[in-house]
């Protein structure tokens, strides 16, 4: 996939601006995703990966092409996130109940699958806990166990994206994971 991706950025470099769509549709959903786990909001996490498209299509011209197109990526949408958290204090919460219904609140509008009721029950209830157990984590320790446990990227990645030492994500993912075993307790 990287040889295609470093295929199309030479072509939008050329001045096919085209060729850049298939770059964002390879790339798109998980890089959502990504903006999502980090910033909790599906409106904020469309807008800043939209934003880090564009960035990385106005500054094409610094990529390395030696170096993975993902992980650039991913930094400038990971940086652009973190400026977010950073000028925005919370004005939701996801246990909050939602205007016009009986006791719902945010995490009940996640879809269900085809479990029996008791056992999504469980499972909207230890998801619900584990992401606002996450939510509650130190910034810079949520980023990296973020992108280790949810997005499942490899140390090194994450050291790439975060322009951070490799030994300094080991240390991060290691106490973000303590942290947040000690937040969960017993479950």
């Amino acid at each position: 996939m990287d040889t295609l991706i470093n295929k199309r950025i030479k072509q939008v470099l050329k001045g096919d601006q085209n060729a850049y769509s298939d770059i964002v549709n390879s790339y798109q959903q998980s890089l959502y995703h990504v903006c999502y786990r980090i910033l909790g909001n599906q409106q904020e996490a469309e807008d800043i990966a939209q934003e880090a498209f564009v960035r990385a299509y106005i500054n094409l011209h610094t990529f390395d092409p030696k170096r993975k197109f993902s992980t650039w990526l991913y930094r400038i949408a990971t940086n652009l996130c973190i400026d977010r958290l950073r000028k925005k204090k919370p004005d939701y919460y996801l246990d909050a109940d939602v205007p016009g219904t009986e006791g719902l609140d945010l995490y009940s509008q996640i879809p269900a699958d085809e479990r029996l009721p008791e056992e999504e029950v469980e499972r909207m209830e230890l998801k619900e806990r584990i992401h606002y157990e996450i939510s509650r984590l130190p910034e810079k320790y949520r980023t990296v166990v973020i992108l280790k446990y949810i997005e499942e990227l490899p140390l090194q990645e994450i050291s790439d994206i975060l322009e951070i030492p490799l030994g300094t994500v080991k240390t991060r993912v290691h106490r973000g994971r303590e942290a947040l075993r000690k937040q969960l307790g017993d479950v």
